[in-house]
């Protein structure tokens, strides 16, 4: 069955950096461009990143240009969010799904557990 499985958040200090990974089975991870989300208290979830099948193409939200990285590995079915400089602001529950679910919610597949960032001193 199709499963996405988050981890490597954590807390973390102002200015300090997290690898996230989302490990992938179930579907064909490399022939989907895939997707980074975040939800806060209180806030619905909002897309982070996006990156095409190949790798060679990527989106960011513009809060978090120039301090996050998506990246895929699609020989180990491994998508990544490199998380540096980070905010308070960034403190969230982090999930991975495809980028079309985004606008189409059949795209979706099932939500994993997501992983917690939180951003404190």
């Amino acid at each position: 069955q199709v499963q996405l499985v988050e981890s490597g958040g954590g807390l973390v200090q102002p200015g300090g950096s997290l690898r996230l990974s989302c490990a992938a089975s179930g579907f064909s991870f490399s022939s989907n461009r895939m997707a980074w989300y975040r939800q806060a208290p209180g806030k619905e979830r909002e897309l982070v990143a996006g990156i095409i099948s190949s790798g060679a193409s990527t989106y960011y939200v513009d809060s978090v240009k120039g301090r996050f990285t998506i990246s895929r590995d699609n020989a180990e079915n491994t998508m990544y969010l490199q998380m540096n400089s980070l905010k308070p602001e960034d403190t969230a529950v982090y999930f991975c799904n495809t980028w079309a679910c985004t606008t189409v919610v059949r795209a979706c597949l099932t939500w994993g557990q997501g992983t917690q960032v939180t951003v404190s001193s």
